[in-house]
């Protein structure tokens, strides 16, 4: 089998830039490497999973649960697997994810009371790493992002119209949540912590790239 890398932090974390730039270093290398993103909205299996951020399953983050959410975007990541990456990671390709089943493990937790927390992550990773039977992680790297900065970040991709957020990066009640969960997860989980921000600016992308990349080095 080959490795799972996935790269992990709340909206506006720079999530996609910095698994870009592992991918183009670990090629750089020779490693046989694909970066791999969730949702998948190129693949039809996302619908539901932008039905429900699009708000058409309601307005609000907790009006869908956080176990149906979760089977929606595990229906996603399962589809991915089978269809795109499978025979690659099997035949020993190194995965650079985009998000995984990490991130249920954030943004669903955050719509539960603490007390429940412990319950439905061993539910999430039985679902999909067991159930379902897509790959386990071989490490999840967080992407440590100043509150403030975050936001900041968010509000320039779309140039400061906030219709464009989701249901999720609207509600800042929820992100709030979620920056808790969080937390929690990469505790309890063994995230390997990244910081981003000093000062409360975000450090150079270059800087963030050397640093994750030396981290994952260690561990392939």
């Amino acid at each position: 089998m080959g490795k799972l890398i996935v790269i992990e932090g709340l909206d506006g974390s720079g999530k996609a830039t910095q698994s870009s730039l592992l991918t183009e270093m670990l090629e750089k290398a020779g490693k046989a490497v694909r970066k791999i993103s969730f949702p998948n909205y190129e693949s039809n299996a996302s619908w539901p999973v932008r039905m429900y951020l699009g708000g058409e399953f309601g307005p609000r983050p907790e009006d869908v649960n956080a176990y149906a959410a979760s089977v929606l975007y595990a229906v996603d990541r399962f589809a991915s697997y089978r269809k795109d990456w499978a025979d690659f990671y099997r035949d020993g390709g190194i995965l650079v994810a985009d998000r995984y089943t990490t991130s249920n493990a954030v943004h669903q937790c955050s719509k539960l009371p603490r007390e429940e927390w412990d319950g439905y992550l061993d539910w999430l990773f039985d679902l999909e790493y067991h159930k379902i039977g897509i790959p386990q992680p071989d490490a999840v790297f967080y992407l440590e992002v100043d509150p403030a900065v975050s936001q900041r970040l968010l509000s320039g991709r779309y140039h400061g119209d906030e219709a464009k957020k989701d249901i999720h990066e609207r509600d800042l009640a929820y992100l709030a949540h979620s920056r808790a969960a969080a937390a929690y997860c990469a505790d309890r989980l063994g995230w390997h912590k990244i910081s981003c921000c000093a000062d409360g600016e975000m450090l150079p992308v270059e800087r963030i790239a050397a640093d994750l990349l030396g981290e994952v080095e260690a561990i392939l």
